[in-house]
């Protein structure tokens, strides 16, 4: 504390000392006060503010995917998926296997098919299954025009929804073959998300029933999303020892919508000096997505 002499003149020495003790407790106030205004340390800076350098901008949320091969679930929840239906006779025998078991799945149909056996969508709609979009006729987007594009969906689309009452929410490219532009503007268009599939038994190859049953049943982890197509004999025949085996390991079936509500998060890993390419998310989605064997264009022939 700085102490300072004041001189005095003996002419005003008397009014000094009269108002001494005043002026003592006035310079005490003083120096508490600055005493506590020094010691009072700033305000902390909010969790936000410390962990964002200064100047940075707040990210902002990810968007939602439109894209699916898989969903991370938190329970032994997947989704059984059939292509290229329906079928006058095989989908109709699906459907019985289906209702017997007490299951739910998603079709993708083909819109010439579902113009021509409205019947079949409307009964599997009934029993609690999806419908959704595999094109009119069965091409390879990634190697058409938007325009041509366009139309292949829209004319199934509004094949479904004749039949059942609404447009289809979901839709599945042949063979998996869209590019990550197409995904975007589809999406934007019609509002379809993208679903492609992590569990392909190959039915498609006919190559008998226990071979799909195993195949199906050795692929399958919680959150997959099942391929396999309702126009061949031995994907039917294989189903009910395939839905019963799943469910011998605790698998639940649910639709691809229900899948995907049913997302969460997915968790931090540690970083690895070399990891394997991640399985598909249900954010991530490579420029084009083509499974590693493209099935033909669909038949309803027998063989």
């Amino acid at each position: 504390m700085l102490l300072c002499y004041v001189a005095i003149s003996p002419l005003k020495s008397q009014h000094f000392l009269s108002h001494r003790p005043l002026a003592l407790a006035a310079s005490l106030f003083l120096l508490l006060r600055g005493s506590v205004t020094a010691q009072t340390p700033p305000a902390a800076p909010s969790p936000e503010t410390q962990k964002r350098p200064a100047g940075t901008a707040i990210p902002a949320p990810a968007p939602p995917a439109i894209s699916y091969s898989a969903v991370h679930v938190d329970g032994p929840y997947i989704a059984m998926t059939f292509d290229d239906g329906p079928s006058e006779k095989l989908t109709l025998q699906l459907l019985d296997i289906l209702a017997a078991d007490h299951i739910h799945a998603t079709f993708f149909v083909i819109g010439q098919n579902a113009e021509r056996a409205p019947e079949i969508l409307q009964r599997a709609v009934r029993e609690g299954h999806e419908i959704g979009n595999h094109s009119w006729s069965h091409p390879a987007f990634a190697k058409m025009s938007d325009a041509a594009v366009r139309r292949e969906i829209q004319k199934t689309d509004d094949a479904i929804r004749a039949a059942i009452g609404h447009s289809p929410v979901l839709l599945r490219p042949p063979y998996g073959s869209i590019t990550i532009r197409q995904k975007q503007w589809i999406h934007s268009e019609f509002g379809y998300r993208i679903i492609l599939w992590d569990v392909d038994p190959l039915d498609w190859k006919r190559p008998g029933p226990t071979i799909v049953m195993n195949r199906i049943v050795r692929q399958t982890r919680p959150g997959s999303i099942i391929l396999s197509h309702d126009i061949h004999p031995g994907t039917i025949k294989a189903m009910p020892e395939t839905f019963d085996q799943l469910q011998a390991r605790g698998f639940k079936f649910v639709t691809v919508s229900e899948l995907i509500a049913m997302g969460k998060p997915m968790p931090p890993q540690e970083p690895r000096a070399e990891s394997p390419s991640p399985v598909s998310s249900p954010a991530a989605s490579p420029a084009m997505s083509v499974p590693p064997a493209a099935s033909p264009a669909p038949s309803l022939t027998s063989p």
